[in-house]
């Protein structure tokens, strides 16, 4: 019984991480840690470019929660949906944003700690996020039932995308 739910939890915690993965909240926050960890070089230490990007990254989605939770709305509802459930549904949707952060930070926390190479962790936490986007080209493709040839299309162009959007992101800061 104890091996069913600790198979059952693995499932949800897997489920809810590919979800987390499959929204625009994600794409967009790999983008911006990305497009931040690039332009990130300016600063004299691994540890503030790593809290430029941490701090930058909470702004753009507390901002993202807020502006999700204030339009919230339910056409087909009788009643305006309360501010705690559409704060919970933003939150909820969000949270890719967050996720998104992770693995770059990761890699430039190393570099802070003196562990890896400055510029190993940079290319590093650059090349994570391009993979990010291919992965999320790649499942959705899978998701939608594409044949394998269709699925590494779509990741390829995903990652494609991504860089254009993350070097236009580059030359606007």
């Amino acid at each position: 019984m104890g091996e069913e739910r600790a198979k059952a939890r693995a499932g949800a915690t897997a489920r809810f991480v590919m979800n987390a993965f499959s929204t625009e909240a994600t794409v967009y926050g790999i983008v911006l840690v990305t497009a931040l960890t690039a332009i990130g070089w300016k600063f004299e230490t691994d540890l503030e470019v790593l809290g430029f990007i941490v701090v930058t990254t909470l702004i753009f989605w507390v901002t993202h929660v807020y502006a999700r939770a204030v339009v919230a709305h339910d056409d087909e509802a009788t009643e305006p949906i309360p501010v705690k459930t559409a704060l919970a549904e933003s939150i909820r949707h969000s949270f890719g944003m967050l996720l998104a952060m992770l693995l770059p930070a990761f890699f430039l926390l190393l570099a802070a700690l003196n562990l890896i190479d400055e510029y190993v962790a940079y290319y590093i936490a650059l090349l994570v996020g391009i993979a990010m986007l291919m992965a999320i080209g790649y499942i959705v493709a899978q998701r939608n039932r594409r044949p394998w040839w269709r699925r590494i299309l779509a990741a390829l162009i995903t990652g494609a995308l991504g860089v254009i959007v993350i070097v236009l992101g580059i030359l606007a800061h």
